[in-house]
């Protein structure tokens, strides 16, 4: 009997000490559903109004982000005493917009001004005008007016009212350039959304005024253990495009998976690496500021680091709904121009997760996220996005709120971007450097 006894003390004893064993942290037990969503409900929800760059809820958001960069315990970057890299920019605002049309004035629902300088125009030789009729591509003739450097009356045809609409939201407010560019660009663009069979006489008369708010990207790092030197970043855009036109009685475009979703990802993958505590690199965490005017949180970014030390940057964009190749999968843009793809690839051996080239390139997303703003600069920059941008019509909506997402797929695609990113984060991969880029 005493055998027996002494037996079971025994068993009891080693039972109890492998309870007390501590369990290895995994992806899933570091990367959890219920802290993804109680990150992106935060920044969607409608008190952030909309994060507008230069608003109290921009600001708001900013102050969430750095409460969770400090509860995970981020260092600031080197130069910063706080998470905010503050810079300014020149802002210029409307003050008188007036427009007609054969003798027509333009109702301001229908108008949509793009000009940094004063202008007034009366003479129809002084100035282009361009027809976007029902057969073009919007966005493709968009693109050209902005290059062409032509000072242009565009008349729009009423099918594309949803993208006038991003159009006019983005100018609503004026434009924005830095201080050494601002000035440089005289020309002005006047957008009109209507149907006109001839234009026989057009005055335009914009007055502006200039001012230097303050901007900020939220940053934080985790330093490499044992090459402190090399960068590998993670970033999302924070800002979204604030109050728009009402629809259905809500004006709020909360931006829950452009780009709260991608910015969760950040603050998750940020938890989760201070946990592993194995990075040999520095791995630097970034909300970027203005991405939807302009990506000028990143080309700031891009200004104040080394661009030789980024070894990649992982840009989050947009993961809130499963993608075209269904669920467990996503797109990674520019996947052609290094090997970073094949690398996460590799990582997910013996997972369900695969990451796609980008299946939407007449989209040119490559060039429409933060990541080009590194890619230019040699970065093997690259976005990963599970968006259908071809068939999403929440995107750029009041409609784009946190009801209308799969916090499953969110989950997923964040951990799947940490297992990927192992190897890099380690510094046994190194991602082939691309050429320096020009549009």
């Amino acid at each position: 009997m005493r055998k027996y006894i002494l037996l079971s003390i025994a068993v009891v004893f080693a039972t109890t000490g492998f309870a007390q064993k501590k369990a290895k942290p995994t992806v899933n037990t570091l990367i959890k559903k219920a802290d993804v969503e109680r990150i992106i409900k935060t920044l969607s929800a409608d008190d952030m109004q909309g994060r507008a760059t230069f608003t109290p809820g921009i600001e708001k958001a900013a102050q969430f982000i750095e409460s969770e960069y400090k509860k995970i315990g981020l260092k600031p970057m080197e130069g910063n005493t706080g998470y905010r890299q503050n810079f300014t920019m020149i802002k210029t605002s409307p003050v008188k917009t007036e427009v007609s049309i054969n003798g027509v004035n333009i109702a301001a629902d229908k108008l949509a001004i793009s000009g940094s300088s004063p202008f007034s125009w009366s003479k129809l030789e002084d100035t282009e005008i361009v027809k976007i009729t029902a057969d073009k591509d919007l966005r493709a003739e968009y693109m050209k007016l902005l290059k062409s450097g032509k000072n242009t009356l565009v008349l729009i045809d009423p099918k594309f009212e949803p993208m006038f609409d991003r159009i006019q939201s983005r100018y609503l407010n004026g434009s924005v350039a830095f201080k050494d560019q601002a000035g440089k660009s005289s020309q002005s663009l006047v957008f009109v959304l209507g149907t006109f069979d001839e234009v026989k006489s057009f005055t335009a008369n914009y007055d502006v005024k200039s001012e230097e708010p303050p901007l900020f990207n939220i940053a934080g790092i985790i330093p490499g253990k044992t090459k402190p030197n090399e960068y590998v970043v993670f970033s999302g855009h924070y800002d979204h495009l604030g109050i728009l036109k009402p629809m259905e009685g809500d004006s709020i475009a909360n931006g829950a998976d452009d780009d709260a979703s991608g910015t969760t990802a950040v603050i998750s993958l940020a938890r989760y690496y201070k946990k592993m505590h194995n990075n040999a690199r520095t791995l630097i965490f970034v909300a970027f500021t203005a991405e939807e005017i302009g990506e000028f949180g990143s080309q700031y970014f891009a200004k104040t680091v080394d661009a030789n030390k980024v070894v990649a940057m992982f840009n989050i964009e947009m993961i809130g709904k499963a993608s075209k190749f269904g669920e467990n999968s996503a797109f990674i843009t520019g996947y052609e121009r290094s090997d970073f793809g094949p690398i996460l690839q590799k990582n997910l051996k013996g997972t369900k997760f695969k990451f796609y080239p980008d299946p939407y390139p007449t989209q040119n997303l490559f060039y429409r996220s933060d990541n080009a703003s590194l890619a230019k600069v040699g970065v093997p920059a690259h976005t990963i996005s599970t968006d259908q941008i071809d068939i999403d019509k929440y995107y750029h909506t009041v409609k784009d709120e946190l009801s209308t997402l799969d916090v499953n797929n969110i989950t997923s695609t964040i951990r799947a971007i940490a297992l990927s990113s192992k190897t890099i984060v380690s510094a046994h991969d190194t991602p082939k450097r691309i050429p320096k880029l020009e549009e």
